[in-house]
C-alpha cells in the first residue's frame, strides 16, 4: 500500500516537474530567447509605436496650433526644427548604445556590466544636455539669420528657440531612462512615460498660445513652455517607475568615475546613431537654404512634410526599437537561427506600415495640408509634393530596417553609411541637380531615388555581415 502511495506521489511529481517545472524554467529565462517571434515582438514594439504616435500627434498639435498664428510664425517653428532635432538625435544616440551594450551584456548573463554601462550612459546624457543650454542661449539668433532676414520670423524663432533648445535636460533624462526599460524587454514604462508628457503639452498648447483661463497669451513661446514642461513631466515620471520597477540595473554614482574605455564604447554606438537622426536636421537647413529662393510657402510647406513624415516613421522606429533589444540580446546569446527570424519579421512589418504610409500621402495630400491651414501658395506646391515624397516611405523599408539592425549589432559604421545615403549624400546634391532640370518637383524626387540607393547599399552591406555571424 505504502509502495503505491509512494509510486502515486512520484508520478505526480514527474508530471508536475514536466508541465509547471519547465514553465517555471521559461519564466527565469528571459523572454527575449524563447517566445515566438511576431507576438514577442509586436509586445515590444506595440507600446513605443503607440508612445512615438503620439509623440508625432503632438509635435503635429504643436504645429496646428502655431499656424493659427500665421505663416510667419510656422515658418518660424519650420526652421528651429533642425536645432530641436539636433537634440533628439543626441539624447536618442546615447540612448540607443546604452540600450545596445546593456541588453548584450544581460543577454551574456552579467547584470553587473550591464548596470556599470547605465550609470555611464546617464552621466553622458546630463553633460551633452547642459552643451544645449549653451546653444539656445547664445546662437539661435545667428542660426535663424543663416536663413531669412524677415524679422517677424526671426522675434518668432527666438521667443520659441532659446526655450526649447536650452531646456532639453528633461529630454535626455526621459530618453536615458527609457532606452535602459526598454534593454531589459519592458516596453510598457516608456510607453507610459511617452503619452504622460504628450498629453501634458497637448493640453497646455492651446492654454499657453492663447491665453485660456485667466493665462495671458504667449503665442509661439507658450508652445515652446508647453514642449518643456510636457518633457519635464515626462522624466520625473520616468525617475519614479524606474525606481519603483526596475529590477535589472543597479544605478549607483557612490564613488563613480569617468570610463574613457565605455564611454569610447558607447561613442562607437552614440555619434553613428546621433549623426543619422542629426541628418534630417542638416537635410532640412540645407534645403531650406534651397527652398527658400522659391517662396516663404515651399519652406512652410517642407517644414509641415518634415512633421507628418514623422507621423509615418515612428512606427516604424517603434518596431525598430522592439527589434533593437531582441537582436541584440540574442546575438550577446549567440541563437544565430532566431536572429534571422526576427530580421524577416520586422521587415515585414516595417515594409506594411511605410506602404500604408505611402497611400495615405499619394491619396489624400489636400486633406493632410488643410489641418495646417495651408494657404493656396503652400497647396499649390504641397499637393504634388507630398504625392511624390509618399513614394520614398516605401522605397526605404530595408534601409530603415538594416540601419537599426547594425546598431544592434554595434556595427555603427554602416548603420552611419546607410543614413547618410538615404538622408544628405544623395539627396541635397540630387535635389540641386533637378531643381534646375524639372522645377521643384525633382527636389522631391530626390528623395525617392536616395532611398532606393541606400536600400540597395544595405542589402549589400547585409550580406557582407551575415555571413561571418
Amino acid at each position: 500500500m505504502i509502495h503505491k502511495i509512494w509510486m502515486g506521489l512520484f508520478t505526480v511529481g514527474i508530471i508536475y516537474s514536466f508541465f509547471y517545472g519547465k514553465e517555471t524554467y521559461m519564466e527565469n529565462r528571459n523572454p527575449m530567447e524563447y517566445k515566438p517571434v511576431f507576438p514577442l515582438l509586436m509586445s515590444m514594439a506595440i507600446p513605443p509605436m503607440i508612445s512615438m504616435l503620439i509623440q508625432s500627434l503632438y509635435n503635429i498639435i504643436d504645429s496646428i496650433f502655431v499656424s493659427q498664428l500665421g505663416e510667419e510664425a510656422l515658418t518660424a517653428v519650420s526652421l528651429i526644427f533642425p536645432l530641436q532635432n539636433l537634440s533628439l538625435a543626441i539624447s536618442c544616440g546615447i540612448g540607443i548604445a546604452m540600450n545596445a551594450f546593456i541588453a548584450r551584456h544581460l543577454g551574456a548573463k552579467d547584470d553587473n556590466k550591464a548596470s556599470y554601462y547605465a550609470t555611464q550612459g546617464i552621466v553622458m546624457s546630463l553633460v551633452h544636455s547642459l552643451l544645449f543650454l549653451i546653444i539656445g542661449l547664445f546662437f539661435i539668433r545667428p542660426f535663424l539669420n543663416m536663413f531669412t532676414t524677415n524679422q517677424n520670423v526671426i522675434n518668432y524663432g527666438m521667443q520659441y528657440g532659446m526655450i526649447v533648445v536650452s531646456l532639453v535636460i528633461g529630454q535626455f533624462i526621459h530618453l536615458a531612462i527609457e532606452k535602459m526599460f526598454q534593454a531589459t524587454g519592458n516596453m510598457m514604462m516608456p510607453m507610459i512615460m511617452q503619452i504622460f508628457g504628450a498629453v501634458i503639452n497637448i493640453i497646455l498648447d492651446p492654454i499657453l498660445i492663447f491665453g485660456y483661463f485667466g493665462l495671458p497669451a504667449f503665442g509661439v513661446a507658450g508652445a515652446a513652455i508647453a514642449t518643456v514642461i510636457g518633457q519635464f513631466s515626462a522624466a520625473s515620471l520616468a525617475f519614479v517607475l524606474f525606481k519603483k520597477y526596475n529590477t535589472h540595473l543597479h544605478i549607483s554614482f557612490k564613488k563613480f568615475r569617468v570610463d574613457f574605455h565605455v564611454i569610447s564604447q558607447l561613442y562607437s554606438i552614440a555619434i553613428p546613431s546621433s549623426v543619422m537622426m542629426c541628418l534630417p536636421s542638416v537635410l532640412v537647413s540645407l534645403l531650406n537654404g534651397i527652398l527658400s529662393s522659391i517662396s516663404q510657402s515651399a519652406v512652410a510647406f517642407f517644414g509641415v512634410y518634415y512633421k507628418l513624415q514623422t507621423f509615418i516613421y515612428m512606427p516604424t522606429s517603434g518596431i525598430v526599437q522592439g527589434m533593437r533589444p531582441l537582436m541584440s540580446y540574442n546575438y550577446g546569446a549567440k541563437l544565430k537561427e532566431r536572429m534571422h527570424q526576427i530580421l524577416k519579421v520586422s521587415g515585414l512589418v516595417i515594409a506594411a506600415i511605410l506602404g500604408a504610409g505611402t497611400l495615405l500621402f499619394f491619396i489624400v495630400p489636400n486633406v493632410l495640408l488643410s489641418l495646417f491651414n495651408a494657404s493656396s501658395g503652400m497647396l499649390e506646391i504641397g499637393e504634388t509634393g507630398l504625392r511624390i515624397l509618399s513614394l520614398s516611405f516605401i522605397v526605404s523599408s530595408f534601409g530603415v530596417l538594416m540601419s537599426g539592425v547594425f546598431e544592434a549589432l554595434g556595427l555603427g559604421k554602416y548603420s552611419l553609411i546607410v543614413s547618410l545615403l538615404r538622408q544628405l549624400l544623395i539627396t541635397v546634391p540630387l535635389a540641386y541637380i533637378l531643381l534646375n532640370i524639372m522645377g521643384i518637383e525633382g527636389i522631391w524626387l530626390s528623395f525617392v531615388i536616395a532611398e532606393a540607393i541606400a536600400s540597395i547599399v544595405a542589402y549589400i552591406l547585409y550580406h557582407k555581415k551575415f555571413k561571418t555571424i
